[in-house]
């Protein structure tokens, strides 16, 4: 139950002026113009601007964004990479107190459309090399319409989207003069869907205050300054890039844009972090991992002892720690949280002053966990009956959480089983240890994560028995050297008939994104059952562990 709210004697200080994410932005080009911004073009060659410029390219694109139509509580969608512009928007769309959608690449088009229709989303500006996911989803979406951002001109674009308009003709256009209105701090700033553990995605909507809050305290357990150069890889549609962007111009850093990479080829990111000095980033061991490896391939190696990299999504291998460790001095930091936390809660900035007596293997072993819960954060561990379990390091509880930056509900739908007593229940069990640091060490529900992105066991079991020859299915997560897990798909067919795995994906392929997808279907006569007759995915998680272990 919520605490009860007294009021105290009044203040007399400036209580009534909001937390605008905008004033971020103005700060840094009023008193650090001259700060770089690298980016990434679309032809893979590297630029910069400044601050200045980049807070000019703002200010024209909130006011092209008004001459639009676009009114304050709108929402306007964004589909783009960690590009420039993407990084512009992230100011200019909530700057207006209209809302950002942050459209996730990885959902497939049936949930993005899905996203799009119930944020009541009103425009959509898409980079050019995404006009094919705009495409697809645009038949479902006909009261939108689109802005293509491209250094083109827009007759040499080919599109089937209705009358697009091209983004750097409005700003061209537009107004130079900022305009900046005080924006309610309880106002949306932006809007991200999950990925979906069952069902359809959920909204969570972030507040001005939310983020303000998030940036400050991320900037100070991470100690970013005027003197770092912090590089956005995590996708700036998940998650708010886990509050990066923000963070960075908070300290007034230098800002490195990654733009379009694929997970295969990762050198240029590399050759980046050490061309600009890079010492903050964020991304997953995924990312990381073969990061590590082209690093091993350098005759000579970079010094990155200044770095820290915000290592999220999955624990992160000892190896790689120790191998960014020993090879070029980063520290890789395990961080954890969700799209429901904005999504930052707990940092592992390493071993605290009272524990730094521990054997080296203890610090190394102590350095896997989630880390220290961020003051602002308030959390629990309860029992399966809601009962409160102690900060032993054994007992395991759901990890239960409230604050200023974690959501109190979500966009348009009512799921009160995920908050009790004001907390958002996080679904993950958990053991936090008396010295504060948090371990989580399963999940409630049978959800699938690869990679950070979840996936959700229970729809892809219902589209498999849409398949007429599909008597039963199972999805389970297993083990995967690369992305934490996979899918595999348990199937049970009219006959033991052994479905090619291509005509499996043609069946997943309406509601599933290609990275959803399982790579190894297993025919089975029978699924493993409990004494009820309910799925037992725990036998089946065992049996199947080792799927994916070559």
């Amino acid at each position: 139950m919520n605490p009860e709210l007294v009021k105290g004697r009044p203040s007399t200080s400036g209580d009534g002026y909001p937390l605008n994410t905008t004033t971020l932005i103005r700060h840094a080009a009023r008193t650090s113009p001259e700060q770089e911004i690298v980016f990434r073009t679309s032809d893979g060659r590297w630029d910069r601007y400044t601050y200045a410029d980049a807070y000019s390219r703002i200010v024209r694109s909130a006011n092209a964004l008004r001459d639009l139509g676009i009114q304050p509580g709108d929402v306007v969608g964004v589909l783009d990479w960690n590009s420039r512009r993407h990084f512009e928007l992230y100011w200019s769309i909530p700057g207006t107190a209209a809302a950002m959608l942050q459209m996730n690449l990885r959902l497939g088009e049936e949930d993005l459309g899905f996203v799009v229709r119930h944020s009541g989303t009103s425009w959509i500006l898409v980079e050019e090399t995404l006009l094919a996911v705009a495409e697809k989803i645009a038949p479902t979406v006909p009261d939108v319409r689109w802005v293509i951002m491209t250094d083109k001109p827009l007759e040499q674009v080919e599109t089937s989207l209705p009358d697009p308009l091209h983004y750097e003709d409005l700003l061209a256009a537009a107004s130079t003069e900022a305009d900046w209105p005080m924006i309610d701090e309880t106002s949306a700033y932006s809007a991200c869907y999950t990925t979906g553990t069952t069902g359809r995605p959920k909204g969570v909507y972030y507040s001005h205050r939310c983020i303000y809050l998030h940036t400050m305290t991320m900037v100070a357990e991470l100690g970013i300054s005027a003197y770092d150069s912090v590089m956005l890889i995590t996708p700036m549609f998940h998650a708010n890039c886990w509050g990066l962007p923000q963070a960075a111009v908070q300290a007034r850093a230098k800002v490195v844009l990654p733009g379009r990479y694929a997970a295969g080829e990762l050198s240029p990111l590399v050759d980046a972090i050490i061309e600009e000095t890079v010492t903050v980033a964020n991304g997953a061991p995924a990312i990381f991992g073969p990061m590590l490896d082209y690093i091993k391939t350098l005759e000579t190696k970079p010094d990155l002892s200044r770095a820290r990299f915000l290592s999220g999504a999955s624990e992160p291998p000892l190896s790689l720690m120790r191998g960014y460790a020993e090879l070029t001095g980063a520290d890789i930091i395990h961080a954890y949280g969700a799209t429901e936390t904005t999504p930052l809660v707990s940092v592992n900035r390493g071993i605290k002053p009272s524990l730094a007596q521990l054997p080296e293997e203890e610090k190394w072993d102590r350095k896997r966990s989630q880390g220290v819960m961020l003051t602002g954060v308030d959390f629990r561990l309860v029992d399966g009956e809601d009962r409160d379990v102690p900060f032993d390091g054994k007992a395991q509880g759901e990890l239960l959480m409230r604050g200023p930056w974690i959501t109190a509900s979500y966009h348009d739908l009512n799921e009160p089983e995920r908050f009790h007593e004001g907390y958002w229940r996080s679904g993950d069990v958990a053991t936090i240890d008396t010295f504060g640091y948090l371990k989580i060490v399963d999940r409630i529900k049978d959800v699938i994560k690869s990679g950070g992105e979840w996936i959700s066991s229970i729809d892809m079991e219902n589209a498999l028995t849409s398949h007429p020859l599909v008597r039963e299915a199972a999805v389970i997560g297993v083990p995967h050297p690369k992305w934490q897990e996979r899918p595999i798909a348990v199937v049970v067919t009219d006959g033991g008939v052994e479905l090619p795995l291509s005509e499996i994906k043609d069946v997943l392929a309406p509601q599933f994104a290609t990275w959803q997808m399982p790579d190894k279907v297993l025919f089975v006569d029978s699924l493993a059952r409990t004494s009820v007759g309910k799925l037992d995915k725990k036998v089946m998680r065992e049996s199947y562990k080792d799927v994916y272990a070559d």
